[in-house]
């Protein structure tokens, strides 16, 4: 008699999915166990030597120590402790000087995330795309990816005098509390649109909704798509909010105007215009008052300062078609920040 191997029952399949999932699931705690020990082993190895470098008090005997360490601990824990990556270590502590930071962070951000970070010069800087590697979970690619576009320097957050920046991020790792001065940029980089150079407001609308998924990721963390051409009966006149969107994190809906030419005072009155019928139909009880953003293909800046229109919760902001060199947007970008802050605290010496 020939014996057959009994087929599974759906009992049987049920039971090996199971199985599967848990294996599945030991293994990534696993693995995030192991990074996060990991990379506060590193921060320890790094505080050390930071302490014996103090002690020596000169940059050449920091260099000695790490070469005499990095020959033995490599011959005795192999490669992971060369010079390079104790130098990397050190870094690392010297960055982040405090250890709870590193403590809290460990189990979202893997030792590659904080080799980007730690060589983030400013230390502002520095933490703004730690909270946000946090609080949106971004790879190391993202991180990147994002620190090639500029983020930072793109945002409204940056433009703030360092009292406020620093107080805002404060509030973002103590209570998760994001401002809208995090996610609003200016400019906005739209170069996955594919757009070439003659398009009309429709092209733009569409390749947006077209390539939606990336439009969500360069707005910024907690954004979901509403309505296109979003209509308002007023006075038996009809009216179009080009996009609208709904941020879960701001807690409030957000209309996006685009305009291919540069930025013309007259639409502020539109955009306030579509904000307070917002404001009456739309809101719900809770929810934070709707914001604008005016995304326009040129700003003008003097008109946009004298309007003083983020008073009225409306952004506007340029956007690019197509990413400049990244020499030409820093310069870019530098001007807009010190301008922004000059204004900022010529404000306040007023105020007082």
């Amino acid at each position: 008699m020939s014996s057959e191997t009994p087929s599974a029952t759906p009992a049987d399949q049920q039971l090996l999915g199971d199985i599967r999932q848990l294996i599945e699931q030991g293994r990534r705690q696993l693995a995030v166990a192991v990074n996060s020990a990991l990379t506060l082993l590193y921060w320890h190895v790094g505080e050390r030597i930071r302490r014996e470098v103090l002690q020596g008090g000169r940059a050449a005997y920091g260099e000695q120590i790490v070469s005499a360490l990095a020959r033995q601990l490599e011959s005795d824990y192999g490669r992971g402790f060369s010079a390079k990556n104790l130098r990397h270590m050190l870094r690392f502590a010297e960055a982040f000087p405090n250890e709870q930071i590193v403590s809290a962070a460990r189990r979202q951000l893997s030792w590659t995330h904080y080799k980007t970070l730690i060589y983030i010069d400013d230390p502002l800087k520095r933490d703004f795309y730690l909270q946000m590697c946090q609080q949106e979970g971004w790879s190391t690619r993202t991180l990147q990816e994002r620190l090639d576009s500029m983020l930072f320097e793109r945002t409204a957050l940056s433009r703030q005098p360092d009292e406020l920046l620093g107080a805002e991020l404060a509030a973002l790792r103590e209570q998760g509390e994001l401002s809208p001065s995090l996610l609003l940029k200016d400019p906005y980089v739209l170069d996955f649109l594919g757009l070439n150079d003659r398009y009309l407001e429709k092209d733009l609308e569409d390749a947006i909704l077209r390539e939606l998924e990336g439009f969500l990721l360069e707005l910024g963390a907690g954004f979901s798509f509403v309505a296109r051409q979003k209509r308002l009966q007023i006075d038996h006149d009809d009216f179009y909010i080009d996009l609208l969107f709904y941020n879960r994190r701001l807690k409030r809906l957000v209309a996006i105007d685009l305009k291919l030419g540069d930025f013309k005072a007259d639409y502020k009155g539109q955009m306030e215009l579509y904000l307070r019928w917002l404001a009456k139909h739309e809101q719900e009880p809770g929810e934070a008052p709707p914001l604008g953003i005016i995304l326009c293909g040129g700003k003008k800046k003097e008109q946009i300062e004298l309007l003083e229109l983020d008073a009225g919760g409306i952004h506007v902001a340029e956007y690019l078609t197509a990413l400049p060199p990244k020499d030409v947007l820093q310069a870019k970008l530098h001007e807009a920040i010190v301008r922004s802050r000059a204004r900022l605290e010529n404000r306040s010496g007023e105020e007082t």
